[in-house]
């Protein structure tokens, strides 16, 4: 049994009786046994658990968790309390000060976000420690662009914060019309220095759109 938010279950429901599942499931747990691998397995579907399908307002997608020991929580970007904001992190936050004029919360533990309905989905769900993307290739994407896809089908007025070329890859899993998309570079300090990240208010933007649909701001 996948232990994932009833709402998640109901609507990913088809993808868990799907041949690749069934193999991703069993690449994943021959992984956890033999290596050391990151988040902790009942983290893998913290995103998802955190954020009932219908309760998404911004959906926030990252590429894979982080590889180092004490990182990986199973939310995008986020880190645990007590851990070091990693530099995309902080990057982020400098953003957010910019774009809304007030000091961001420093703690890198995003949960606050998840709770507010911010879908902090990363394309792969696990990685093996000291090793990006090792699980890239073991079927969690296609898993995740069903999550992707089955949000854009079923409901209306979210926003997805596509940041860098990877998540921008997924824009056309997105029904634009029934959307707003927003992109730019990605935060992390080697594409945010050359430019297309700082300035790109993302997060007034966003809840100056959900705000036109009557729906309750994010506090970033």
């Amino acid at each position: 049994m996948i232990k994932i938010e009833d709402s998640w279950l109901h609507h990913l429901a088809p993808e868990f009786e799907k041949p690749y599942f069934g193999s991703l499931t069993e690449k994943v747990r021959e992984e956890y046994r033999n290596y050391q691998c990151y988040p902790p397995g009942s983290k893998i579907f913290n995103a998802f658990n955190l954020c009932p399908f219908d309760k998404v307002k911004a959906v926030i997608i990252g590429q894979d968790p982080y590889h180092e020991p004490g990182q990986a929580m199973g939310l995008s970007f986020s880190v645990p309390e007590g851990i070091a904001p990693p530099p995309s992190l902080i990057n982020i936050f400098r953003e957010i000060e910019s774009d809304l004029g007030k000091p961001a919360a420093r703690t890198g533990d995003l949960t606050r976000w998840a709770m507010q309905g911010v879908l902090l989905l990363n394309a792969t769900l696990t990685v093996r420690a000291h090793v990006a993307n090792s699980h890239q290739r073991l079927g969690w994407t296609t898993f995740t662009d069903a999550a992707i896809k089955s949000l854009s089908d079923n409901r209306e007025h979210i926003v997805f914060m596509l940041w860098g070329g990877f998540a921008r890859s997924k824009a056309y899993l997105i029904d634009k019309t029934r959307h707003l998309v927003l992109e730019c570079a990605h935060p992390s300090p080697l594409s945010a220095n050359r430019g297309g990240w700082f300035g790109n208010r993302h997060f007034s933007r966003c809840n100056a759109y959900l705000a036109q649909y009557g729906i309750a701001p994010i506090e970033w």
